[in-house]
């Protein structure tokens, strides 16, 4: 049992935070599926009032609704709250430098947050997803020049691949450039395949991991049934929250599957199951602080009730058990009997305890 004023470490970083976010992607209506001004004051003041200063939110969310809803609301508390924001999608239409991770958008995105979220700081800057095009020493170079100008104060980095984080990491480290200090990254009881290679990498080089997406975009909920499976998804931005897990690839058997077994134990202790599927990521001590979203204050008050929801070493088992992923190469291998005969000699050799799986 733990609350949202006791407070983790980010990473190697001496930045405290909350060990819960507020993420607002959620915050404004212009994607036709948010909260409007009033619920999403409502959701904040309920985070902030009970001890919460980390709120998650970016550039591009509800065409720039959600930072200028964010600046509005932080606008007394803002030396107690650490903001995190987002550049890299593009923000015009058919102008392609107004995406991407080199440093005219960056700088331009980090302008234009400044300015919605009308501050002179922001807190973290994550590199929202790796465009697969601008060269890391561009990127990492670029950061660090937004740290040293005072506009930026920690670094983080989003949905890339382990080998490219790792690569900036180093770069950074030997050039005495500004490191990474936070990875946020999809992580649920319906997505695990971070395991195989993100969660090992953030834990060697001193990121906190911060998940999004805990419930698996409301699957965990038990809002979905294998009535809603579909199979094809959908491939475009769509005007439903449906429609957006389906984008996502959670709306399988599968995962319905996997959000029976959380209802399951969530009847067996007297809680919902989106507090079981969020108790279980923080179970895991690489999770810093998982990022929740909520669109009512209803919502809000559950995802919050996470905090005091104690999982049993049996339910922990369970839950890992039905949503284990696939074992991948080369751990596939070297996992199996003889390879670790063959490695340590048949000798009984103690680990070095990690966060990972």
């Amino acid at each position: 049992m733990t609350s949202l004023d006791t407070y983790r470490l980010l990473g190697r970083s001496g930045l405290r935070v909350s060990p819960l976010s507020l993420g607002t992607m959620t915050f404004g209506e212009d994607w036709g599926w948010g909260a409007g001004e009033s619920e999403a004051r409502r959701i904040f003041d309920l985070y902030v009032d009970r001890g919460g200063n980390f709120i998650d939110t970016a550039v591009n969310y509800t065409n720039g609704a959600s930072e200028r809803l964010v600046g509005q609301f932080i606008k007394e508390k803002r030396e107690r709250i650490v903001l995190a924001t987002k550049f890299t999608m593009a923000r015009h239409p058919g102008n392609p430098n107004s995406g991407g991770n080199h440093r005219l958008n960056m700088v331009r995105s980090v302008e234009q947050s400044l300015r919605q979220l009308d501050t002179d700081r922001i807190d973290l800057l994550y590199l929202h997803a790796w465009d697969m095009t601008t060269r890391p020493e561009e990127m990492m170079r670029a950061l660090d020049d937004l740290v040293r100008a005072g506009k930026v104060q920690y670094l983080g980095i989003c949905n890339v691949p382990a080998w490219r984080a790792a690569q900036m990491q180093a770069i950074a480290e030997l050039r005495g450039w500004s490191p990474l200090v936070a990875l946020q990254i999809e992580y649920s009881l319906v997505e695990r395949t971070v395991e195989h290679e993100l969660l090992p990498m953030a834990d060697a080089l001193g990121l906190g991991v911060l998940p999004w997406s805990p419930l698996g975009g409301g699957v965990l909920t038990g809002k979905y049934t294998k009535a809603d499976v579909d199979l094809s998804g959908e491939a475009s931005v769509s005007p439903t929250r449906k429609g957006v897990i389906a984008s996502l690839g959670h709306l399988n058997e599968r995962a319905i599957g996997i959000a029976e077994v959380v209802r399951a134990v969530a009847d067996e202790i007297g809680v919902k199951p989106s507090q079981v599927a969020i108790a279980w990521t923080l179970a895991n001590p690489a999770v810093v602080s998982p990022i929740l979203g909520a669109r009512t204050l209803a919502q809000a008050e559950d995802n919050l009730g996470a905090l005091d929801v104690v999982l049993s070493r049996e339910q922990l088992a369970r839950l890992d058990e039905t949503s284990a992923p696939a074992p991948i190469f080369p751990a596939r291998f070297v996992g199996r009997p003889m390879v670790q005969q063959l490695i340590f000699g048949g000798a009984a050799v103690a680990r070095r305890s990690s966060g990972c799986q």
